[in-house]
């Protein structure tokens, strides 16, 4: 039986009525309402309400005809809808709000704007810049893309007399690719923008061909906010970001060699974990420096005070305070004030090149001081650690990285993890700790069940750092649902296993690495996470990679004292395990296993690249070539078979980690200088992957070298800029450069 009754309408109607299609306002919140319960009939009668209340309910949806032709202002907020696009059916309505529904997005916004002609207030906020942006420059761009789309690949493809099966096969090709290859706007928008590419593409078939629309539409996801952290939307994130000036002067080089041993850390550690914790001492140091760590604040961070329960339970969602309710509008707001800034690109070429012919070009897109304790613009002693490009949910041709890939990118250092479009530049989501000290990001992409036992593709994004804790944030929903207090010391770095979805490594200056299982939350956040094996390791691990091959039987893991080999295969009964190989690279003196391997990846599923506390060195060797899985027992010393070795400064400064991009097979690492050494490698890997494939003998020079531009923030130059990370998304379209004087430097492939 419903719980919705013409007597609860009329004893909920402000004021009450004695007939229905007398009621005008009506209060329908707190009575834990499910769609079922809208029952279309009974609506139906309410044909003069103007304003209704069904706030606080357990709605995922509207009924397609409820028939209200005058209602004007409509409060959804706090239940878990999942689409909004059978609001058109109230063409009137003037205001809306629908904060607190985890499943909407921005998309959601931008989806109600067009299709409520008299929206004026949306989440509390006036919209009707935006929205005429929306309906009408956003409305022409889509369609003169679309309709080029069209005559350039598939104008020719219908002959004069056509069947309707050639029509319909062309339509479902057509729609197909206009919503892979149009893109437009910033990518926070991208489920909006192919539902109105569709929209789109569907009338202009419909007016070209006379086929007939389909108005099937997609429910997305949203955004919810809260934590006791706290998340800033776009437009809070972007008053952080502090203006960098670059100046298109010649950069000075100084060709004297500095001491490194004192660049990197200004910081004087007091106690035992602070000096473990500070990776920018002299590499002559044996204190244990760590690999993700800031050598950036003047004091030692202050530890909060752990939360209760048992290592390896999970925290149900915080929620923001109510004061910060709007924020999801003011998310919007932003995006509209990204889409107008004049995002325009450097005019200098910041590119030197080295002997080599070159066969890149680049260019610096924007420099991001997004990470600053406080909001400070003086901060120029955070270090940033680590970044990581979000995964494309999208189906058919953009999971192949090569046709599209996602420019969003996470990015973490002192407090607070950012998410940027590497686009526009725009900071589209922070969140900060205030405790917090951020080494690593990993992303993972979990099914959970929305409701009705529906299933959805979600991305997660862990991040971890001083605390030892790893923090569980749904991205889409501004929600860090969770928490997984993983070690007692700092976590230098994180990863997700790319078979299993919910396999999280995590490496600790406790000297363990430890696999987890974060499980699966619900439709209310509720999730258990359980640990699923512990490697133990000499020295810290300072990275860590799982062998593409095998990802569920072996993780490599460079640390202090050496690369090193563990099986991590399930099915053995060993929870606890030390490492099944070490192994010997060259040396001064020969080959040797004692030697700090602060860089490490697989370039493709078989050659390893690992930079070590050689100078002027990284190695390439192979995996296959270098470990006997045929072998018995535990602590074997193998030796590398090394491939080749690539040209690199000649600094002895530890920790300036490298990355590859597999699907270009490049190699990336920044130096001392703030310079980003590029090497593109695809000549070479044919070679070496043969039976017969030899080592080059000759060091590899860089393809070419990014130099680092001059840059002046208030009028000044930042202190001298080591890269600390550098990354590249899966297809290469952008490379991100991470610095110890807290500046994201974003440079675009032209």
């Amino acid at each position: 039986m419903s719980k919705i009754t013409t007597e609860l309408l009329l004893e909920r109607a402000v004021p009450r009525s004695t007939r229905l299609r007398k009621i005008e306002t009506l209060n329908l919140s707190k009575l834990q309402l499910k769609t079922g319960d809208l029952d279309p009939r009974l609506f139906s009668r309410l044909r003069h309400l103007q304003k209704l209340d069904l706030s606080d309910n357990l709605l995922d949806r509207f009924p397609n005809s409820l028939t209200l032709p005058d209602l004007r202002v409509l409060n959804c907020n706090n239940n878990k809808l999942e689409d909004v696009t059978a609001l058109k059916q109230f063409p009137l309505l003037e205001e809306l709000t629908y904060e607190n529904n985890v499943y909407l997005t921005l998309n959601d916004d931008y989806k109600v704007m067009f299709l409520l002609q008299n929206l004026r207030l949306l989440n509390g906020k006036d919209i009707t810049k935006l929205a005429n942006h929306v309906r009408r420059v956003n409305s022409h761009k889509l369609t003169s893309k679309v309709t080029a789309h069209w005559k350039k690949f598939f104008s020719d493809q219908l002959p004069e007399k056509y069947t309707a099966e050639q029509v319909k096969s062309i339509k479902k090709k057509f729609l197909k690719s206009v919503q892979t290859n149009v893109v437009y706007g910033p990518s926070s928008l991208s489920e909006f923008t192919r539902w109105r590419v569709k929209m789109i593409a569907e009338e202009f078939l419909a007016n070209s061909l006379g086929l007939e629309l389909n108005s099937d539409t997609e429910p997305e996801e949203k955004t919810d906010e809260n934590e006791e952290e706290s998340t800033e939307s776009p437009r809070e994130a972007a008053e952080d970001v502090a203006p960098v000036t670059v100046t298109p002067s010649k950069r000075k080089r100084n060709h004297s060699k500095s001491s490194p041993g004192n660049k990197r850390s200004k910081t004087q550690a007091n106690t035992e974990e602070e000096a473990e914790v500070n990776p920018r001492k002299s590499s002559h140091v044996e204190d244990d420096p760590a690999p993700d760590k800031p050598r950036t604040s003047n004091q030692p961070a202050k530890e909060a005070t752990p939360e209760q329960g048992a290592e390896g339970t999970q925290k149900n969602g915080e929620q923001f305070p109510k004061g910060q309710s709007n924020r999801r509008s003011s998310q919007m707001t932003g995006e509209q004030k990204s889409q107008e800034q004049d995002n325009s690109v450097v005019t200098l070429t910041p590119v030197k090149n080295s002997k080599r012919k070159e066969d890149v070009s680049a260019e610096p897109l924007h420099f991001l001081q997004c990470h600053s304790k406080g909001n400070s613009r003086e901060d120029f002693k955070t270090q940033l650690w680590s970044c990581v490009f979000e995964p494309v949910l999208d189906s058919g041709a953009r999971k192949d990285p090569i046709v599209s890939s996602s420019r969003t990118v996470a990015t973490c250092g002192g407090e607070s993890v950012c998410l940027i479009d590497c686009e526009t530049g725009t900071v589209l989501k922070k969140y900060k700790v205030a405790t917090e000290e951020f080494f690593s990001v990993a992303w993972t992409t979990l099914t959970m069940v929305i409701s009705d036992s529906r299933k959805k593709a979600h991305n997660i994004l862990a991040a971890a750092g001083r605390r030892g804790i790893v923090k569980l944030i749904h991205v889409a929903a501004d929600f860090c649902y969770g928490e997984i207090k993983a070690h007692k010391k700092p976590i230098a770095t994180v990863c997700f296993s790319p078979t299993q979805e919910t396999h999280l490594f995590t490496a600790s200056y406790d000297k363990r690495i430890a696999l987890w299982d974060i499980g699966i939350p619900d439709c209310d956040y509720n999730f258990k996470a359980s640990q699923l094996l512990v490697l133990e390791t000499a020295s810290i691990p300072l990275r860590i990679a799982l062998v593409p091959t095998c990802p569920e039987q072996y993780l490599l893991a460079g640390c202090e004292d050496g690369c090193f080999a563990w099986n991590i295969k399930l099915d053995k009964g060993q929870k606890s395990r030390p490492f099944e190989a070490i192994f010997q690279f060259p040396g001064e003196e020969g080959l040797t296993t004692s030697h700090r391997v602060d860089g490490l990846a697989f370039l493709n599923d078989d050659v390893v690249v690992s930079k070590s506390s050689k100078p002027g060195c990284i190695y390439l060797w192979s995996w296959s070539k270098s470990f006997d899985a045929k072998g018995k027992g535990c602590q074997r010393t193998m030796s590398a078979v090394i491939l080749a070795e690539l040209e690199w400064s000649t600094t002895d400064m530890s920790y300036l980690t490298l990355s590859t991009c597999p699907a270009k097979e490049y190699v990336f690492c920044g130096d001392e200088k703030g310079s980003v050494w590029m090497y593109n490698l695809s000549t070479y890997t044919t070679g070496w992957g043969s039976p017969k494939g030899k080592r080059s003998e000759r060091r590899i020079s860089p393809t070419q070298i990014l130099t680092w531009p001059e840059l002046r923030v208030n009028g000044e130059q930042p202190p001298e800029i080591l890269v600390n990370n550098v990354v590249a998304d899966p297809a290469f379209t952008y490379l991100v450069v991470l610095t110890s004087v807290n500046i994201t430097a974003i440079w675009k492939k032209s």
